[in-house]
């Protein structure tokens, strides 16, 4: 690991799990943890270096999960979040700004995996960002919610629209691309390089 890999934020407010996450994180990422959610903004104001996720618990004494969320998207913090949290997924989170939900327990492989995953996805831009998003949203009440609540719920059906919305959006400029001699160029390039 060098000075220059990514930097991820634990915002737990059990010492004994943030500490956790930050060992089995620690082998490929920079991390640094915060013990609540006041200590998580402290640590991104007096922050030298960009932070690039954040883990953060959803329910915390004090300042809680959500409104330190509502904090970084106030401030343009420019970062991936993602909710590690006991909370169960309800309609509230399609207000919400994080790229990813996890409920608790996690795994160190899927701690892992959404690490990278919120990583790569930064490196899209907002339309691509904001689709995984939603579908990590939509997949999360799907879990949760039956059929029926969730034909019944307006802003889900808002959620599902913007998806197709989106995704439209991104077949059309993969088609733009493909269509174009630079796309078939491009793969010549990689098939000569191998």
């Amino acid at each position: 690991m060098s000075e220059h890999s990514p930097l991820v934020l634990v915002v737990e407010d059990e010492p004994d799990l943030a500490d956790l996450y930050a060992a089995w994180l620690g082998d490929e990422y920079r991390v640094r943890t915060a013990y609540g959610g006041q200590e998580a903004l402290d640590r991104l104001d007096e922050a030298d270096d960009e932070v690039d996720a954040i883990l953060l618990d959803r329910r915390m004494p004090g300042l809680s999960g959500d409104e330190v969320l509502a904090a970084v998207r106030e401030r343009g913090i420019d970062c991936r979040v993602a909710m590690v949290t006991a909370v169960e997924p309800d309609f509230d989170i399609l207000k919400m700004g994080f790229d990813d939900y996890l409920v608790k327990p996690v795994t160190s492989d899927t701690l892992r995996e959404t690490v990278e995953g919120l990583l790569r996805r930064g490196e899209y831009d907002t339309d691509v960002q904001e689709l995984f998003s939603l579908t990590s949203k939509k997949a999360m009440l799907e879990t949760e919610k039956s059929a029926g609540e969730l034909a019944d719920n307006d802003e889900y059906r808002r959620l599902t629209d913007r998806i197709d919305e989106l995704r439209s959006k991104a077949d059309e400029s993969l088609e733009a691309v493909t269509e174009g001699d630079d796309f078939d160029a491009l793969f010549q390039e990689f098939d000569a390089g191998e």
